[in-house]
């Protein structure tokens, strides 16, 4: 079935995004509209779960064994202090083997949860870091935590270990086959069989299917709507860390910066101290903050904001000792090119540059910066994706990432030998990330947000393959929503207003054709079910909310209460 899919963004013209920018320049009419001809999906329909105990007698499917099938009564999981329903939980594995190289046992371990009363959908829950864990199965990729998640509406939930548990984690990476499914094979292994699973449960399968995930599971997603762009029909991924090895090899160039101003060798910490973060911080809202039109602690207009705020210029600069109050001249000449981004031997840029916003202070800055940069993401990069990878016993990750060249570093991912036959960034980066021409021409939808202050995966990688997708298929306002959250570090936490739920406008996107415009965010503040964020800042409304706008929309302020999303208006 075919109708007229309308692109309109909050009042404002929608074309492709070069014509769109331009529209903006030019002005246009309040009611036109650009039209296009695109499939709409048809809504999903639910079935009450016909088995669950008897499942591992009854379900068969090559390479996979199901460990159990136990009923679960309402109450027994709960999510964010909410009780979830009653459904089915499964237990099992795909594809056990033995590692010919390291002779370790291996296996795509997985659980899945699907409720008594389901809704006809199915929902991929792509998990975060190198995986090695199977994540409860609830489809919780919403920001923040304690909202709602895909389980408790209704949906079919898988979640897996990606092929290898987390005590091999980072060893897996001297697997070759452990390496392709954590890359991409293990969700195309575990789509068709979690499929035909919820069809023995139900007497159906699934009308609906949905992938989503933030971090690692952001770039899973990434991976899944370009290789799996006829198998899921909406993508939802937050904070998609989609070219992982170049930001990882980006995270460990900023700890060779830190290191030259690093006040104690053994902790980078001091290279960059909380109380000089937040004087950076101070300096960026005194320059940008009222750009939107209300002095609240959020930079809404991201680009405005690095066009008016000079790190060097605008961050005073110690004439004596480091007191927190100011950086030094050399701190600022290490610092910078982090900002500006990543560089090889010759000076040339291999990842993105990263904005500045309110949440430079926030402990998740520290932890990657200072901490993850010289421990998880060495692991990740010289076992995992570099080629060959180090013998584990003896690997230092401070080592290797203070003392290898980044030369070396990129090479190693880029290299292939006759044991590891495809490379790092092979299988981990989205084939032709931007060309989503199938995914957008079946009617499928997809919706990304990023936070502005994410310090792992910057948020202006994010924007260039929003742009790039825009080149590439024409149109992207016409199946892709992207939402750029201020304040908000990596998936959650900093100052921002980090919890929403995208999952619900994408459904109705999908299967009822309405275009999500803004998404209302909330702050996790005094009294929240799931959890309080202790990074607010004290003077804001526990309950705060703010209109996370598609871009290039920005938020805002109009008149009215401060504290009230109701107050703003997303605006070219």
């Amino acid at each position: 079935m075919k109708n007229i899919a309308s692109r309109r963004l909050a009042g404002v013209c929608a074309f492709p995004f070069a014509a769109l920018v331009s529209a903006l320049v030019a002005g246009c009419g309040a009611g036109d509209d650009v039209e296009e001809v695109l499939p709409q999906l048809a809504a999903a329909t639910g079935a009450p779960l016909a088995t669950c105990a008897g499942l591992p007698g009854k379900f068969s499917f090559a390479n996979t064994t199901l460990a159990s099938a136990v009923p679960q009564a309402e109450g027994t999981l709960t999510v964010g202090g909410t009780p979830v329903g009653a459904h089915c939980l499964v237990k099992g594995e795909m594809f056990r083997r033995t590692g010919p190289l390291d002779g370790k046992s291996y296996a795509i371990g997985f659980e899945m949860r699907m409720p008594d009363a389901w809704n006809g959908r199915f929902f991929y829950q792509a998990n975060g870091g190198t995986d090695g864990a199977i994540g409860t199965a609830t489809g919780g990729v919403n920001g923040g935590a304690g909202l709602t998640h895909a389980l408790k509406m209704g949906f079919a939930v898988i979640s897996s270990d990606a092929g290898h548990t987390s005590a091999q984690n980072f060893s897996f990476g001297i697997d070759p086959q452990a390496r392709l499914d954590y890359g991409y094979q293990a969700a195309a292994k575990l789509t068709p069989m979690a499929k035909s699973l919820i069809a023995s449960a139900y007497g159906k399968g699934p009308d609906r299917s949905y992938f989503g995930g933030c971090s690692n599971g952001g770039r899973h997603t990434f991976v899944a709507a370009t290789r799996l762009p006829a198998e899921y029909d909406g993508y939802l991924a937050g904070s998609p860390g989609y070219r992982l090895p170049l930001a990882s090899i980006a995270n460990m160039f900023g700890a060779k910066q830190y290191a030259t101003v690093a006040t104690n060798p053994a902790d980078l910490n001091t290279a960059f101290t909380v109380a000089e973060r937040t004087t950076v911080t101070k300096a960026v809202l005194a320059k940008c903050d009222a750009l939107d039109g209300a002095t609240d602690g959020l930079v809404q207009d991201v680009a405005a904001c690095q066009k008016a705020f000079d790190f060097n210029r605008d961050v005073p600069t110690c004439t004596g000792a480091r007191d927190g109050s100011c950086l030094s001249a050399a701190q600022k000449t290490a610092i910078a090119p982090i900002f500006s981004g990543a560089t090889d031997s010759k000076g040339t840029n291999f990842y993105a540059s990263f904005p500045f916003d309110a949440g430079l202070a926030a402990s998740g800055v520290a932890q990657w910066e200072f901490s993850e940069s010289v421990n998880r993401n060495a692991l990740s990069t010289s076992h995992v994706w570099g080629t060959p990878p180090p013998d584990p016993a003896t690997f230092v990750p401070a080592t290797y990432a203070l003392n290898t060249p980044i030369d070396t570093m990129l090479a190693s991912i880029v290299a292939t030998t006759t044991t590891y036959t495809e490379a790092g960034m092979s299988f981990m980066v989205p084939v032709q990330a931007t060309r989503l021409s199938t995914l957008k021409n079946r009617g499928a939808k997809m919706m990304v947000y990023h936070g502005v202050s994410d310090p792992i995966f910057s948020l202006n990688d994010t924007t260039a393959w929003y742009e790039g997708v825009g080149r590439d298929t024409g149109n992207a306002a016409g199946f892709l929503r992207y939402y750029q959250v201020p304040g908000m570090g990596h998936c959650s936490g900093g100052p921002g207003t980090d919890q929403f739920d995208m999952l619900t406008p994408l459904v109705n996107w999908v299967e009822k054709g309405q275009v999500p415009d803004a998404v209302v965010a909330t702050a996790r503040g005094a009294g929240n079910a799931g959890g309080v964020n202790t990074e607010l800042p004290v003077d804001w409304s526990p309950g705060r909310t703010r209109p996370l706008c598609p871009f290039p929309l920005i938020a805002r302020y109009r008149s009215g209460d401060p504290e009230s999303a109701g107050s703003f208006a997303c605006k070219a």
